[in-house]
């Protein structure tokens, strides 16, 4: 058959293996928008054996060549030389033809006397192929490839084998179209937590990216052609991909099982497969992205305390919680009972799933730059831990370097001083500037060449090229040559840069913009990343003395600058971790910043400045107000998930009052009575039941608590009544009236009538402690809040 070039965008990948020889599958879409499958049987996957120190190479290669003799499925064995934590080792290269067999024949070679560890094993056999290949998902990359047939034939519009290739087209960036889909489904129980051995999908509404709705409700409690109608769906429309929330841990769990009960088949991948949950615990459909927004909330909007698809909708301005009715977990059977309200049940899918698709088109850009940047599948990239983000990114590197990739070891909690934090002024301060240090831990470690390859023990004399020693704590790092964490962070910092230049002279409207702007922000997230990996334990390339050198260099750099300041007469206000803050006065600060740059050859600059910034006495704990009128909160109650809607709103309103008041005494009297009126609404039971709701997360099961809480209280009686709780859920619960402990008075909020609510409890625990937070910097008592309580009880 004829070999053509084939120009593929990659969308997905997997590996086959027919009778022990693998088969890379790369899922793609053309130049021309065709969906395409090619083959690559040329790859073979690899481990390594390290030698013994002393161990003589050739002998060495004799013994594991013979070793490897009974081993049949290795085809390779050659010595090699490689580094592993920046010194070179002498290696043993072992290459097999099935990737199953790696890890299992990686713990036999391991045993031998001359080999002291084997690595590379854990590597999976797909990450290996697209490293040693160059290629990156959603990337455009092209191929020498020739046609062949499938049985059973997967769902494309062709098939190919690689002959030569693939290579990646670094300079082309452009999204192809994609065939977007999102989803939402409700599952109907009359007590509890829907479960799919028993209970029905009574609700299932999903999206095109055209727009489109398709609603599929259960005749009754018969959801047979609920599944059979989305699996069809999904079958003709062909999505790419198929955007869910909670869709890895709940919603394609709860149909494989369903559609098992039901004696269905779910196949929605296009190979005709059913979903499956991947080794690194995400749901995978063959030849699509299932892309679980959940994972983008929990991971990149730490702004969103309790990540309910509504609460995000809300966030991304996809759809606005304001006159919104949003049901809880018990108006599910309640709707569904009654057919008066069974449309409004089925209004809040499809609302749901518009949501659901308004996120997915908002965050793909980012997804896919992300998955790019890190060579982490689209269908990945968002549920792995920020440091496995990193991780991948370093692996890459070390391969083209020679280094040699780390096991992952079990580490015992080991603490080291972090970031610089002065004690605050509190009050209430005038025209403060922010002076925010560009990056500076990923500047530091570029600087100063921080990286495990560069670490030179305490017992190791100094090379000739020198050191770089970290104050306080005395660690050195070769000065030469570069790092692995310099070599990666010197990368990302400068296409940064770069990208953030040609963003100048772009239109915020021009598509190219949206794109750069989605890939310099993923370039943010893993560069500044990278300081946070030094210190995880679970890092492979794991070192304390990188974390702790490049924390002992920032605090040097903050306690060096806070001095500069005094010398130069510049009023401080606060220091955090990488910014200072100062009164603005221009041309001082002006002077500062560049006295500053001369002195650490690091970039300052202004990054806020605020009309009025109000301390509290705690540290981390602001809110400043800038000149557009926003607000910007940090660490105060307002914005703090574990405290009710009510303490949070007369918070917030208290420092607006405060921060835009023309006067010290005008902000006191206003802030006071707003603070009076929301307690008198209070108790005439005028605040919603949603705002009383306090929200806490569950870090462990119920029982392995060894201190009674609320939210923990609340847990065993949703479990008692048969809801279905998880380590991970946000439990929402309210106080209620009665005698006992606080716990024992607090009762899942969905389970509760408003008059059972304890409202003193949300005056004296809730709204005034949240709006003395901020008064006290003005002098107000507590006595001033509740003055006319009294009256107020007696007569109430």
């Amino acid at each position: 058959m004829s070999v053509s070039e084939c120009k593929f965008w990659l969308l997905d990948i997997n590996y086959e293996v027919v009778e022990h020889e693998p088969e890379v599958w790369l899922w793609g879409i053309d130049g021309a928008g065709r969906r395409v499958l090619l083959v690559d049987r040329g790859y073979r996957p690899y481990f390594y054996a390290v030698l013994e120190e002393g161990a003589g190479p050739e002998e060495a290669l004799r013994a594991v060549r013979d070793f490897c003799k009974s081993l049949p499925h290795v085809i390779d064995v050659e010595l090699v030389e490689r580094k592993l934590f920046g010194r070179p080792v002498k290696a043993i290269k072992i290459t097999c033809r099935d990737p199953e067999e790696l890890e299992k024949y990686a713990k036999k070679v391991a045993k031998l006397p001359v080999v002291k560890e084997c690595l590379e094993d854990d590597i999976r056999y797909s990450m290996s192929y697209m490293i040693d290949k160059g290629l990156r998902p959603c990337g455009w990359h092209v191929a020498k490839v020739r046609p062949i047939e499938l049985e059973p034939r997967p769902q494309v519009d062709a098939v190919f084998e690689v002959v030569e290739g693939p290579e990646l087209l670094p300079e082309e960036h452009e999204l192809p179209d994609l065939r977007m889909m999102a989803f939402y489904m409700v599952a109907y129980s009359p007590r509890g937590s829907p479960r799919p051995r028993e209970h029905p999908v009574v609700v299932l509404a999903a999206i095109t990216g055209e727009g489109d709705m398709h609603v599929f409700v259960a005749e009754d409690e018969d959801d047979r052609h609920v599944i059979e109608g989305f699996c069809s769906l999904i079958r003709s429309y062909d999505p790419d991909i198929i955007f869910g929330f909670r869709s890895n841990d709940r919603l394609w769990p709860y149909l494989v099982e369903r559609a098992k009960v039901l004696g269905l088949e779910l196949p929605v991948g296009r190979t005709g497969v059913e979903p499956h949950t991947s080794v690194y615990g995400h749901v995978s459909i063959t030849g699509r992205a299932n892309v679980d927004l959940y994972d983008f909330a929990e991971k990149d909007l730490p702004a969103v305390k309790v990540k309910t698809l509504e609460n995000v909708a809300d966030y991304l301005g996809v759809m606005p919680l304001e006159g919104r009715e949003v049901l809880d977990p018990p108006d599910v059977k309640l709707y569904w009972e009654d057919e008066g309200r069974r449309e409004k049940l089925i209004e809040y899918a499809r609302d749901n799933a518009r949501c659901v698709m308004g996120i997915g088109c908002s965050t793909l850009g980012f997804a896919v730059q992300l998955a790019n940047l890190t060579g982490i599948p689209l269908d990945h990239v968002l549920t792995a831990a920020v440091g496995f983000r990193v991780e991948w990114t370093l692996i890459r590197a070390a391969r083209k370097r020679g280094e040699l990739v780390p096991k992952r070891a079990e580490r015992k909690r080991m603490p080291y001083v972090g970031g610089m934090v002065l004690k605050p002024r509190p009050g209430i301060h005038e025209q403060i500037a922010v002076l925010d240090y560009k990056s500076l831990y990923p500047s530091i470690m570029i600087q100063k060449n921080v990286s495990p390859d560069t670490y030179v023990p305490p017992d190791e004399p100094e090379p000739p090229e020198g050191v770089n020693v970290a104050p306080d704590v005395g660690h050195r790092f070769r000065k030469e040559p570069p790092g692995l964490y310099k070599e990666v962070l010197s990368v990302l910092v400068s296409a940064r840069d770069e990208i953030k230049e040609r963003l100048k002279a772009l239109k915020p409207d021009d598509p190219l913009y949206r794109l750069l702007d989605a890939r310099q922000k993923a370039l943010k997230v893993v560069a500044n990343a990278t300081y946070g990996y030094a210190g995880w334990l679970g890092a492979r390339w794991y070192l304390k003395p990188v974390a702790e050198s490049a924390a002992a260099w920032g605090r040097y750099t903050i306690r060096r600058t806070i001095e500069m300041a005094k010398e130069m007469g510049i009023e401080l206000i606060y220091g955090d971790t990488d910014s200072v803050f100062v009164k603005y006065e221009p041309e001082k600060v002006e002077r500062f910043l560049k006295a500053v740059e001369e002195e650490f050859g690091l970039k300052i600059k202004p990054d806020e400045v605020f009309v009025r910034v109000l301390f509290t006495e705690a540290k981390k704990r602001y809110c400043g107000l800038l000149p557009d009128g926003r607000l910007e909160i940090v660490g105060l109650e307002a914005v703090r998930g574990d405290w009710s809607g009510i303490a949070k709103k007369v918070q917030k309103g208290v420092l607006e009052i405060i921060l835009k008041a023309k006067s010290p005494r005008e902000a006191r009297s206003k802030a006071v009575r707003f603070v009076r009126d929301w307690i008198a609404k209070l108790r005439a039971g005028k605040v919603p039941l949603k705002d009383l709701v306090i929200w806490e997360e569950l870090t462990r099961r119920p029982e392995e608590y060894k201190v009674r809480s609320a939210h923990v209280k609340a847990a065993e009686i949703m479990m008692e009544e048969g809801w279905d709780v998880s380590v991970g859920d946000k439990i929402g619960y309210v106080i209620v009236k009665g005698s006992g402990k606080l716990y024992e008075r607090a009762m899942p909020y969905f389970m509760v009538d408003y008059d059972q609510i304890d409202l003193d409890y949300y005056v004296k625990k809730q709204v005034v402690p949240a709006a003395m937070r901020v008064l006290k910097v003005l002098g107000v008592k507590e006595a001033e809040l509740l003055a006319g309580e009294g009256l107020m009880a007696f007569f109430g």
